[in-house]
């Protein structure tokens, strides 16, 4: 089951929701990297080995975030508009179909009705 870093860009119940049902979350806003810059962010979750969940595109940089270099990033791309209880809904039902392998090392993508895995390349 993999662990959570919660960017905070995220809601503040998402980490909670996702203790709820077994998994271990940790909030950014919890240890000080409030505001902290991405690369800070990343460093953290890799130092967790933690997957990184967060809102911001600027993890799918593949140059800045290179596939297999991480324990796993997931992009929850969602409308502004839906609500919190909604997009927690959502996340916990697109990752309870994930498997372990699907996250370490891959960027993933998760929208409405969609999930998009970028997967590193088997040598």
């Amino acid at each position: 089951m993999p662990k959570f870093v919660i960017d905070e860009d995220m809601p503040r119940s998402t980490g909670q929701i996702l203790q709820t049902k077994g998994y271990t979350a940790m909030d950014i806003r919890d240890h000080g990297l409030c505001g902290a810059e991405d690369e800070e962010i990343y460093k953290f979750a890799q130092e967790e080995k933690a997957v990184l969940l967060t809102g911001d595109k600027g993890f799918g940089n593949l140059l800045k975030f290179p596939l297999g270099s991480h324990c796993g990033i997931l992009i929850a791309r969602f409308p502004d508009e839906i609500s919190t209880v909604e997009l927690n809904r959502q996340l916990l039902s697109d990752i309870a179909t994930l498997k372990e392998d699907d996250f370490f090392g891959n960027l993933i993508i998760l929208a409405p009705g969609r999930i998009r895995i970028k997967r590193v390349k088997s040598t």
